[in-house]
């Protein structure tokens, strides 16, 4: 089938085979640090703060690591970052069944983990050109990449669920501990081929410094982080506030919670299986634009919903409409980014989608609490169909320069 086309390259096929077993451990890892936390603290707060410190690294480190990540082979970066995150998780694990976990432990570990995340998704994005023999199947790795995580979205809490309540949180840390076997075979299994050519010379600094030269020479690539970073200050958080929706604007409880949680990873998926039926050729730029604008008006449709089913739908739009900006984003950048440019390219878009993302929760957030909860999701909203009639303008001005050059 079309829509499984990349999986006909062997790398590729051990790569999502890997990956699918590793993100069910990671979930299962997220939902039990989360409730363990709470546990140990019963504060909100603190929930935020050790969810925030494991994003903080991709704010801060991702454009250097960038430059870091064009120097080196992708392929071995990727298999120690693995090797990295496995002790992570054994190391928590240990901690556990010797009843040492405390908040500060926690809040290490999970800053540990951000900083070898930031090297493993960095290294993971720029190998992903190596992993597909053909370049027209790049955009459909990419998707079915997606699809593969936003799975393990749908099911890894699930059963991550099961497994805290029957055996515990160190059930969940072992089995994302275990999860790293596979990866580490499939990985080793991998015949992946890089030219040294391709690879960046100098310090880490001036590759840095090179690498914010290259986006303001190449105003496609700075235009489209520039829409991730106001969409992940000012629309995406929207995730953070479904608690709020699901108990305030319908009277819901944890499991009114979960509908929302379960639309919205539903409208993921259903987003990056589209990506996938993409043919080779589609107009990426427009399809940012045309997703940052259904985000917007979903987002406002939701702000003004009073009835739950018509909310769930909303939602699962809205995260549908998400999906396929940040995709097509993404597969822009590692389609038209300049090889020796690639990693740091992505790190500017890891930079501006994971980086950002916390701080416009913490905003939004905010301003949830002084202005209301519909009155902030009109605001987001807004802001989605502002951003997309930017960039509307801004892909005409240039069509416009274009031509008048010649």
């Amino acid at each position: 089938m079309q829509i499984f086309r990349s999986l006909q390259y062997p790398n590729f096929r051990l790569h999502i085979i890997g990956q699918a077993i590793s993100l069910m451990g990671t979930w299962m890892q997220r939902v039990a640090i989360s409730w363990l936390v709470y546990k140990l603290t019963d504060s909100v707060f603190w929930l935020g703060f050790v969810s925030f410190i494991s994003l903080l690294p991709s704010l801060v480190l991702s454009p250097f690591i960038g430059s870091f990540v064009d120097k080196h082979k992708k392929y071995k970066l990727v298999f120690i970052t693995q090797i990295g995150l496995m002790i992570q998780a054994g190391i928590l694990t240990l901690l556990v069944y010797l009843k040492m976990e405390t908040v500060l432990w926690l809040s290490i570990l999970g800053f540990a983990q951000g900083v070898i995340n930031a090297f493993d998704v960095l290294g993971r994005q720029s190998l992903m050109v190596h992993l597909v023999d053909n370049r027209k199947d790049l955009p459909n790795a990419i998707a079915l990449n997606s699809s593969i995580f936003n799975a393990a979205r749908m099911v890894g809490p699930a059963i991550g669920g099961i497994l805290l309540s029957t055996y515990g949180e160190m059930m969940c840390f072992s089995s994302n501990f275990l999860s790293f076997i596979p990866v580490l075979i499939t990985l080793w299994m991998m015949n992946v081929t890089e030219s040294t050519a391709s690879l960046s010379k100098g310090s880490n600094w001036q590759g840095l410094v090179e690498g914010f030269y290259y986006l303001k020479r190449s105003p496609h690539i700075f235009s489209l982080i520039i829409v991730m970073t106001f969409s992940s200050l000012l629309v995406i958080p929207y995730t953070s506030l479904l608690p709020a929706v699901a108990k305030e604007m319908f009277n819901g409880d944890a499991g009114t919670f979960s509908w929302f949680e379960s639309a919205a990873g539903l409208g993921a998926m259903i987003g990056a299986i589209n990506m996938a039926r993409l043919k080779s050729g589609t107009n990426m730029r427009y399809q940012v634009m045309g997703a940052a604008l259904l985000m917007g008006a979903a987002l406002f449709l939701l702000g003004h919903s009073s009835v739950l089913v018509l909310a769930l739908l909303y939602t699962a739009i809205v995260s549908f409409a998400m999906m396929m900006q940040n995709s097509s984003i993404n597969t822009y950048i590692q389609t038209h980014a300049m090889p020796i440019y690639r990693a740091r390219a992505i790190s500017y878009y890891v930079m501006a989608f994971q980086g950002v993302f916390p701080i416009g929760s913490l905003l939004i957030g905010a301003l949830a609490s002084y202005f209301g909860l519909r009155s902030v999701l009109y605001f987001m909203g807004g802001a989605g169909v502002l951003i997309a009639l930017s960039y509307y303008l801004y892909l005409r001005l240039h069509i416009h320069k274009r031509l008048f050059k010649f």
